[in-house]
């Protein structure tokens, strides 16, 4: 049978090798945050009443689901003061200028406004880090309106609460729920690059992760695993309701009429999947549905080559053990 050529430990070795973010490289980009965080509380206790109040490393580094393939790093900055624009582009212009203004030895270059976020570049190693602005943090456990880099919209957040909503999932199954995580969005890495409009944002698949991690799917086994995830998206269509009692009761959910209904553990008036349309699901399942028959043929195929092909449908040529 095919697990003979390819089972659990041929997918974690390509993961070790072509999916997951280098554990030194990952520690360098804790550190280049870290950097701009102390910078910023350096700056603060000469300039107390200065707006920009605290910086939090957020994302995929954060959470430990990082890609080999990431470039850039996000990280929250909270801001406080009457002053803050709401405007998102005269905040975002608010939030370079005093970014400028807290690290001087960095050329005005290195600090430049995007769409929803500004992105502060580092020379020596060539890495952004994309400073997202949450305002009005001045809540309990640093809840504030987070600018969402999907619409530019203001949602209401807390990322203490979606790292440690992350972390303990992390700690029911040790390493094998963040790698299952780490392969499904490098799958849905390829089907972007090689899908004409193809969308499925990582926090999604964090969430229908979580979901079936709640209900008690083993991640011990790779294969198994995604086959988990494939089957569930292919079962529900997206049409069940994904929500979590860590932070807040069934009642407190708002009312959303969106096809497609993942509601943000931390916020339960966020539908972190609004923006999706029928046909952007429509291609979820196809992908799902290739996916997961790639899956079954691989784990029947005789022969090494036809199981590295079958992988090959769900990773990309890429994939070889």
């Amino acid at each position: 049978m095919s697990l003979d050529h390819v089972g659990h430990a041929e997918i974690a070795k390509f993961a070790q090798n072509k999916v997951n973010l280098p554990k030194e490289k990952s520690d360098e980009y804790k550190r280049q945050a870290k950097r701009l965080r102390d910078k910023l509380e350096d700056y603060l206790k000469d300039h107390p009443n200065f707006s920009l109040k605290k910086m939090l490393l957020s994302g995929s580094i954060a959470k430990g689901t990082a890609l080999k393939s990431i470039n850039d790093i996000d990280v929250a900055c909270y801001i406080s003061g009457s002053d803050a624009p709401t405007d998102v582009g005269e905040l975002l212009e608010y939030l370079a200028e005093r970014l400028r203004s807290a690290f001087p030895n960095f050329s005005p270059d290195q600090i430049q406004p995007q769409t929803y976020c500004v992105t502060v570049s580092f020379k020596g190693s060539g890495l952004d880090v994309d400073v997202v602005p949450i305002l009005n943090g001045s809540e309990p456990d640093w809840y504030g309106d987070l600018v969402s880099q999907e619409d530019g919209s203001f949602l209401k957040t807390s990322i203490p609460r979606h790292l440690e909503f992350c972390r303990k999932r992390k700690a029911q199954q040790e390493k094998h729920f963040a790698q299952v995580v780490r392969l499904a969005k490098f799958w849905v890495r390829r089907m972007k690059s090689t899908h004409q409009g193809f969308r499925f944002k990582s926090f999604m698949v964090e969430m229908i992760m979580s979901k079936l991690l709640d209900e008690g799917l083993d991640f011990s086994d790779y294969p198994e695993a995604l086959q988990g995830f494939f089957t569930y998206i292919l079962k529900t269509e997206l049409r069940e309701r994904i929500w979590f009692d860590d932070y807040y009761a069934q009642s407190a959910i708002g009312s959303f009429d969106e096809p497609v209904q993942i509601i943000d553990p931390v916020n339960p008036e966020n539908n972190v999947s609004k923006l999706y349309t029928d046909q952007q699901i429509d291609m979820i399942l196809d992908a799902a549905s290739d996916a997961s028959d790639a899956i079954d043929w691989a784990l029947t195929a005789t022969t090494k080559l036809d199981t590295i092909n079958c992988w090959q449908k769900v990773f990309g040529p890429s994939f070889s053990v």
